[in-house]
């Protein structure tokens, strides 16, 4: 990754984080009071959910401005595994928050709790979802686009909570139907609770996977050895290593040419062989190809 272009991804997910934090800001605000003045539970939950929002989005700054650091001498590989462990983070404060939201609403339920949410929590709730969702979209965007499995997963801790509000609303909007089927604010947290610790799991897998050196999936790897042959004079490839740092693919291969090549046409090769693989996969941040003469 070029200078310019780690500059540019560092500030276009600092901005996108920023705005998600200011938007998370707001609607803890309006949530806490339309859950105490409306008198929903679920809409109290989501409102801690989005408090965990504020967390994650420190943790995904501090990950940006370390993570997308040039390579130095103490660090020659770069910093991007800080990034993949700021993102390890990110999903275990989901699983927490899940926890935390299931455990209250079973609670609820047991207990046979009773809420009676009003018109105020319904507003609240579908406003929530509405920015929620608009704020997932643009910041899924935008961490693909600078290639940022952390705005990813951050994107994704946006879409919980759109989802939480959502299961909020119809909770809420149950409640106001038919005043009898109260309970249904209480399924509706307890429903959210799980789709925040499969998301959170997810997430964790994926930073594991990068922690192992865990290689790409076998489509992935035949299309690098695939494009590496089409190059001419590339007899063979063999010893294909690539592990994801960062999100970004990191490979080594050795190819076999004619052993009659010059230096310096051996050189056009490899070359060549990283000029195609860096132009069919916008996913790496190093190649090293290395040549071995046919026998």
């Amino acid at each position: 990754m070029s200078e310019y272009r780690g500059r540019r991804s560092t500030r276009e997910g600092r901005s996108i984080t920023l705005i998600g934090a200011l938007i998370n800001a707001i609607l803890i605000f309006l949530k806490l009071l339309a859950g105490i003045y409306g008198m929903s539970q679920a809409l109290i939950a989501d409102a801690v959910h989005s408090i965990s929002d504020l967390f994650t989005d420190a943790i995904v700054l501090l990950g940006l401005k370390i993570g997308r650091k040039e390579p130095d001498e103490g660090h020659p590989f770069g910093h991007a595994r800080i990034e993949t462990l700021a993102s390890a983070i990110v999903g275990f404060a989901l699983i927490t928050t899940a926890l935390y939201l299931g455990i209250r609403s079973v609670v609820n339920i047991y207990s046979h709790t009773e809420y009676h949410p009003r018109n105020l929590a319904l507003i609240v709730a579908a406003v929530s979802v509405v920015s929620k969702e608009a704020l997932y979209r643009y910041t899924v965007f935008i961490g693909r686009r600078i290639k940022s499995q952390l705005i990813v997963a951050n994107a994704w801790h946006h879409r919980s909570d759109a989802i939480s509000s959502l299961a909020a609303l119809l909770g809420v909007a149950g409640a106001r139907i038919n005043p009898s089927w109260h309970i249904l604010d209480s399924f509706a947290a307890l429903l959210v609770s799980f789709f925040i610790v499969k998301v959170g799991l997810d997430i964790l897998k994926n930073a594991l996977r990068e922690f192992t050196d865990t290689a790409p999936p076998p489509e992935i790897l035949d299309k690098m050895r695939g494009c590496a042959l089409s190059v001419d004079g590339v007899i063979d490839i063999h010893d294909l290593r690539v592990r994801t740092s960062g999100g970004l693919y990191q490979m080594e291969a050795h190819i076999v040419v004619d052993g009659q090549l010059t230096v310096i046409e051996g050189h056009k090769i490899a070359k060549a062989v990283e000029n195609c693989l860096y132009s069919e996969l916008d996913d790496f941040d190093r190649v090293i190809v290395h040549m071995d003469p046919a026998t």
